[in-house]
């Protein structure tokens, strides 16, 4: 069965464990792309990760991009960058060939 995990700073990935999904506390870029990488060969499907480790991390989610797990950005605990509806919008453009935003 597979298993969802969510990757950030202690306080903003904390109320996800309540929900019962497996939480990373990561803060750094290094351990940031080590855990990414770890928890990707194992069970994972989906994979949330905030928008602020994401952007420490880019190279290392577009390796991802075509393949599983999904990985999904979420705001952190001091709001949204805007990097996950940057990555929805390029998204839906891929899929239906144009901007229709």
């Amino acid at each position: 069965m597979y298993k969802i995990a969510v990757l950030g700073d202690r306080d903003s990935v904390m109320g996800f464990k309540a929900l019962g999904l497996d939480t990373f506390f990561v803060e750094e870029a290094d351990e940031a792309r080590h855990t990414l990488h770890r928890i990707a060969k194992e069970e994972y499907a989906i994979i949330y990760i905030t928008e602020q480790l994401a952007q420490l991390v880019p190279a290392d989610i577009a390796r991802y991009k075509t393949d599983t797990p999904a990985i999904i950005l979420i705001p952190g605990k001091s709001g949204s960058l805007g990097l996950g509806a940057q990555a929805l919008q390029t998204a839906i453009e891929r899929a239906v060939g144009a901007d229709i935003g």
